[in-house]
């Protein structure tokens, strides 16, 4: 296969050498390299503390035992131990590599879905300070014993990836599930650090994951830092805010501020922890004109977004109830949606659930299934100019009592406390007046935004 292909060149490479760490899966990556042949030119150790005792005094103690800090741990304990005791004898002909993993696989006892953290430091060249990758994975099979062969590997691949095509990180990633099927595993989160990987933007890799398949979704925080959104959501209620934000305008923020006022005054959000985001799909980041996402495009809408101290979702998910079963896999708490009026029409367009038994009715049992609940940001009527609200939108005319239904019983409510200067901004037409000279944008941005685009050019802004 090509895993033991992989484990054999590392085996038979005498520069690489290293140690292997793994706890709670068995020891499935050292396994590779032991079944191939030659591992002794290549392990300095494998090791497999299970018992929380004898993994507390190698590592420390830890709150979590399956956290990227504990992976962390290992990480810094198992590398320093290669450098102190074999640097001086090997260290200027061979580059040093640790790996480590710490998993929650399906067992006996824990019969929730696999999960884990992987990651591996490495010396690109011998005596070069090393360089890092840390990725969360989720496991789907389901059988334990499934779940450790996914693992070793999605290990083997790790090392073998840090250690011959760290020069390209996202043919890398890509490599990362080489030999397992798609539906088996999801690389959720990943980061690279170090000398090997002083041009990487991690938010590009992390959209290279849900843009490669290797995820649904991604999060990262208003200063770039990708997050795992188990992390970042569990038991929290969440506030979510779809949008282009190409770039983001005055009457973005004011229908995310006129939910959030809302959200929090709901009985069941008294006393939570509210997470906003603001959320990109992957369609929204095409600019129709049939070359895909523009990497470049990509960073200034997030760059903007990340003045205003906004956390960023980047997901596959086209349909609301997708995106719904994606964020209440991580918290049973309130979600909230902030849509316009025009969204929240599209959203009863049955064409988008063709694909779905149940067409439109099985869409909004899933998308309501939980406690979640739209909120309506007001449009002006094209042809009236009238506010278009939650109370007066039109649907066609065989859905106007299932529209009726989801309103009167508090499904969906219309925001009341905007700014009425703000509901007829369009971001085309922001976007049209920053590439074509015309100063009026700077009053229809917010102006964090508007200070980053003026000061470095973006959206093709010319000073």
């Amino acid at each position: 296969s090509g895993t033991a292909h992989k484990a054999l060149r590392i085996n038979l490479d005498p520069e690489s050498y290293g140690t292997v760490a793994e706890i709670g899966a068995g020891q499935e990556t050292a396994r590779w390299f032991f079944r191939v042949g030659g591992a002794a030119g290549t392990l300095a150790k494998a090791i497999s503390a299970y018992d929380m005792v004898f993994s507390d005094s190698i590592y420390g103690s830890a709150q979590r035992y399956v956290s990227r800090q504990r992976l962390e741990t290992m990480l810094d304990h198992e590398y320093g131990l290669l450098v102190e005791r074999l640097n001086a004898r090997r260290g200027d002909q061979t580059r040093f590599f640790a790996f480590a993993d710490t998993v929650a696989a399906h067992s006996y006892k824990h019969h929730q879905d696999g999960h884990g953290w992987l990651g591996v430091r490495f010396q690109r060249r011998a005596q070069e300070p090393p360089s890092q990758i840390v990725l969360h994975v989720r496991l789907w099979d389901k059988e334990n014993v499934q779940q450790q062969e996914a693992l070793g590997i999605i290990g083997v691949n790790l090392i073998y990836g840090a250690l011959y095509t760290h020069e390209a990180p996202a043919a890398l990633l890509d490599s990362l599930v080489e030999d397992i099927a798609a539906t088996r595993v999801e690389v959720d989160t990943v980061e690279f650090q170090g000398p090997a990987f002083e041009a990487v933007d991690n938010r590009l890799m992390a959209l290279r994951l849900v843009r490669g398949g290797l995820t649904n979704a991604v999060m990262f925080t208003a200063d770039g830092r990708v997050i795992q959104p188990a992390d970042a959501l569990y038991k929290k209620a969440v506030l979510v805010e779809r949008g282009k934000f190409h770039p983001v305008t005055k009457a973005d923020m004011d229908m995310l501020q006129a939910a959030h006022d809302r959200f929090l005054r709901e009985p069941q959000i008294q006393g939570e922890s509210v997470v906003v985001l603001l959320e990109m799909t992957l369609n929204s980041l095409t600019n129709g004109d049939g070359k895909g996402i523009d990497p470049c495009d990509f960073l200034e809408r997030v760059d903007t977004i990340g003045t205003l101290g906004r956390t960023v979702l980047i997901s596959n998910y086209g349909e609301y109830h997708r995106l719904a079963a994606y964020l209440f896999r991580y918290t049973h708490k309130m979600v909230g949606l902030a849509m316009r009026a025009a969204s929240l029409k599209a959203v009863f367009d049955e064409k988008y659930y063709a694909d779905l038994q149940g067409g439109i009715l099985e869409s909004f049992g899933r998308l309501f299934k939980n406690d979640l609940k739209i909120y309506v940001y007001p449009l002006p009527d094209p042809e009236t100019g009238d506010p278009v609200t939650a109370k007066t939108l039109q649907v066609a005319p065989h859905l106007r009592h299932l529209y009726a239904y989801l309103l009167e019983n508090d499904f969906i409510e219309g925001l009341e406390e905007v700014d009425p200067a703000c509901l007829s901004i369009s971001g085309r037409e922001v976007l049209e007046c920053i590439r074509g000279g015309d100063p009026a944008w700077e009053r229809i941005v917010p102006e964090p935004v508007a200070a980053l685009i003026k000061e470095r050019g973006l959206f093709g802004h010319r000073g």
